[in-house]
């Protein structure tokens, strides 16, 4: 056995080179296996060295760092476990749809819908409007902004779904006032709701409005998607209806081309702008689509939908093609339907102030009940924004204006 020695980095190192073993009396010795396994270099590096630390303090390090890499990556990707394993029951058929009737509003009190009386309109198709909500400071405007829209509407059902584990007896008061048939549906809060921060994105409420339809037996009219958070223009509710299978239209303000919707040539539907490539056979906003209730029967008695791109699915599931689709919107030329949300907040306001100030003598007794029930403030005697009054261009408590 003949050796060499060669010299890199101030460190000697044998490198063996195997000629004739036969007659060698190492056969045991450290050196042979040396001989027979040289030491392999790569870039002037040791590639049989393990790269694990050897002192205990750098691999404490190495551990912490990794699982502080994968705790952030959770966080990103999904959250808590419960809330993983409540979508992987639902997707196995083992969690099913659990959801309230809260009230039912088959009668319209308006006189008058925009120029004509309310009988004039009965020869229209109903509307069958869903809009998924949740307990949010924003929540009671919205539908305000969102029901004044509709009480210009004729022949239209609103199925309102609040996430919410009971019936909420003020937002049933408050549908009310627009003498329009609605129908109050209360789905129970997602486990960890509060705790993982998350905005819901409503398709389990939009799955139990789909599930009263069924259970309805209702297979005629015209379905759409309203968030409350959404601008519609009247003119969308007239294309609309004369829907005979599927029709869609453009969307603004939603995604990074500031609009989605169909591509039309001639007519005719071809494609659909999307600024990514996400393997979506129709990527289209929610708010963009709409669809007649006799051709979707079978969807309806499937009753589930997944929490990720809940658009496609629905549309899959109907066996759609390009020929069948009406472009709406004077050939998708016209924005009928914005996405303009408000900033969201998911926590109430919370009003410092003495309950005695907040009685008769004054109209912020009202006021902020209303906003208590409304789930916009909470009031509190020791922390929070102080009640400021203004008068002659001073502020002061609202206790020094009234004792």
């Amino acid at each position: 056995m003949a050796f060499k020695r060669k010299k890199k980095f101030r460190r000697s190192k044998i490198i063996g080179r195997r000629r004739n073993v036969v007659n060698m009396d190492y056969m045991n010795h450290d050196i042979y296996y040396h001989s027979l396994n040289p030491r392999l270099r790569w870039h002037g590096k040791r590639l049989d060295r393990s790269p694990w630390p050897k002192t205990v303090l750098r691999r404490r390090f190495i551990i912490i760092l990794i699982v502080l890499v994968l705790c952030v990556s959770w966080r990103i990707i999904g959250g808590r476990s419960d809330f993983v394993k409540h979508y992987v029951k639902k997707r196995n058929g083992i969690k099913k749809l659990d959801f309230n009737v809260c009230e039912e509003n088959f009668e319209d009190k308006r006189s008058y819908i925009q120029n004509k009386r309310q009988e004039d309109w009965n020869d229209l198709p109903m509307i069958y409007f869903i809009t998924s909500t949740y307990p949010w400071r924003e929540q009671m405007p919205k539908l305000l902004k969102l029901g004044y829209t509709l009480q210009h509407v004729p022949r239209l059902h609103w199925i309102v779904t609040d996430l919410y584990p009971t019936c909420n007896q003020y937002l049933s008061a408050f549908l009310h006032k627009f003498h329009m048939p609605f129908t109050h549906l209360s789905n129970r809060l997602l486990d960890g709701f509060y705790e993982d921060k998350f905005e819901p994105q409503g398709f389990e409420e939009k799955e139990a409005g789909i599930e009263w339809l069924r259970t309805r037996n209702i297979t005629s009219g015209i379905l759409y998607f309203g968030n409350d958070d959404n601008t519609y223009d009247l003119k969308l509710f007239q294309e609309i209806r004369s829907t005979r299978v599927v029709s869609m239209f453009p969307v603004g303000l939603t995604d990074a081309n500031g609009i989605s919707g169909p591509l039309v040539r001639e007519g005719k539907i071809i494609g659909f702008l999307t600024p990514r490539e996400n393997g979506r056979r129709w990527p289209v906003d929610m708010a963009g689509f709409a669809l007649n209730l006799s051709y979707m029967p079978k969807y309806l008695n499937a009753g589930t939908m997944p929490d990720y791109e809940e658009e496609d699915y629905l549309l899959r599931c109907l066996a759609l093609n390009m020929d069948i689709i009406e472009p709406k919107g004077n050939n998708c030329t016209e924005i009928l339907a914005w996405r303009t949300r408000t900033r969201s907040h998911r926590d109430s306001l919370f009003i410092r102030s003495d309950y005695e100030y907040l009685d008769n003598r004054t109209n912020l007794g009202s006021l902020f009940k209303s906003l208590y029930e409304m789930g916009i403030v909470e009031l509190s005697d020791r922390k929070g924004i102080q009640i400021m009054v203004g008068s002659n261009g001073e502020a002061r408590p609202l206790s020094h204006v009234l004792d």
